[in-house]
């Protein structure tokens, strides 16, 4: 599933071609998605203009003034930039076009139909599906101090925790897994055990490997290319995540993986404590 750092990839690779051009039409070619498809939306969003491209979590949001446009890309779902010259006949999995002003198409393609277009108006952060979200990690709001008050009286793990969308947003399996690894910290450690100290610690971990998966364009695992058909490199630079039996890459002990809350979790049992 793409996470953070994926979704703000597609993000900046689609901002610059976006902002400031008016929508010509919207073509729906399959609008069951994990939520239906306004029917109305070709006539909602036609002559639009998108001020501006923003992300929220795994949301990418584009603001037509009177509403916004809510795209999510589900568990392999991708943003393609075509630009006229390159236009091709839509293949099976490309369920919607966002066509602008210029000829350009936004195609969405998502072979699992798990993403999401949504309208939303007057206010998108009253959406239901943003109401409720934690503070964005790769913010100044997002501290140790934060962190630690949240995490205080619960008994679940510090992995899970990461992974609740109303304590952080976007800190996904992966990047639980390599910031746990960079804190030193174990992934099965009950977060209400886990002092003022360590909880810095996390925090910082947490907006290194995000910005560090950032750079590197994302991880591509199984579906996930940018907006210009580019795949992300991050999985080069793992520390732990699908490394089970291999060296830990400091201290050479043999990584573990364990199952928690239905995902795989990999830790090193000598780095991680």
């Amino acid at each position: 599933m793409p996470e953070l750092p994926e979704v703000e990839v597609t993000r900046r690779g689609i901002v610059s071609h976006l902002e400031g051009r008016r929508i010509a039409g919207a073509q729906i070619r399959n609008p069951n998605l994990r939520w239906p498809v306004p029917p109305d939306l070709d006539q909602t969003l036609r002559g639009a203009e998108i001020h501006q491209v923003t992300r929220r979590g795994k949301y990418i949001l584009l603001d037509c003034g009177e509403g916004t446009l809510i795209l999510h890309l589900g568990m392999s779902g991708s943003l393609r930039l075509l630009p006229p010259s390159a236009i091709t006949p839509p293949e099976k999995h490309d369920h919607a076009d966002l066509v602008l002003d210029n000829g350009v198409v936004l195609r969405l393609r998502d072979p699992r139909r798990f993403g999401a277009i949504l309208w939303a108006y007057p206010d998108v952060m009253n959406h239901a599906l943003l109401a409720q979200l934690g503070p964005e990690p790769l913010t100044e709001g997002f501290t140790g101090t934060l962190l630690y008050r949240r995490t205080r009286g619960r008994h679940a793990s510090i992995k899970e925790v990461l992974m609740n969308s109303h304590i952080v947003v976007g800190v996904g399996n992966i990047y639980a897994n390599e910031a746990l690894f960079r804190a030193g910290i174990a992934p099965m450690t009950a977060a209400g055990r886990l002092g003022a100290t360590r909880c810095e610690r996390l925090v910082q971990a947490i907006k290194v490997t995000l910005d560090l998966a950032i750079e590197a364009g994302g991880s591509s695992l199984r579906d996930f290319v940018d907006s210009g058909g580019n795949p992300g490199y991050f999985q080069q630079q793992y520390w732990v995540y699908g490394r089970t039996g291999k060296p830990c890459r400091k201290c050479g002990t043999a990584i573990s993986q364990i199952r928690q809350g239905q995902r795989s979790s990999f830790y090193c049992p000598h780095c991680q404590k």
